[in-house]
Parts: structure tokens; C-alpha cells; sequence
């Protein structure tokens, strides 16, 4: 007999219904957009810096540390 796990699932499913009118859908998107938008918004230094250490992207350089562009 299996024992039922207590735990959290590693995964959750998340079906998107295929019955859906278009107006539905697009409210879907918007909202979407909305928090994306608000996300970067609040977080969008950490953001870029995971972006970077994720992808190993060259490091972001602020113009008063780069030796060929002297800040006026």
C-alpha cells in the first residue's frame, strides 16, 4: 500500500480553458502585462542583475566607472 505524501508537489498544473472568448482571453493578457509592469517597476535592478547572473551576460557598467566615457 503507498504511503500518501504530506508534502508540497514540485509542480502545480495550470490548464488555461480552451473555451474562452476572445474578450476573456485579451482581459487574460492585459493582466498579465499589469503585473509584469508593476514587477519590474519595483524590482527592476534585481531583475536585470538575475538577467545577468542567469544568462552570464557581461556586467551593466554606470557611465562614471567607464574610462572611455569621462562624465562631464
Amino acid at each position: 500500500m503507498n504511503k500518501p505524501s504530506s508534502g508540497l508537489p514540485l509542480t502545480i498544473t495550470f490548464t488555461i480553458p480552451a473555451y474562452w472568448t476572445t474578450e476573456q482571453a485579451f482581459a487574460v493578457v492585459e493582466l498579465l502585462d499589469e503585473l509584469r509592469d508593476r514587477i519590474w517597476a519595483h524590482y527592476n535592478v534585481q531583475l536585470l542583475a538575475q538577467y545577468h547572473e542567469q544568462y552570464d551576460l557581461p556586467k551593466l557598467i554606470k557611465a562614471d566607472d567607464d574610462p572611455d566615457h569621462p562624465s562631464l
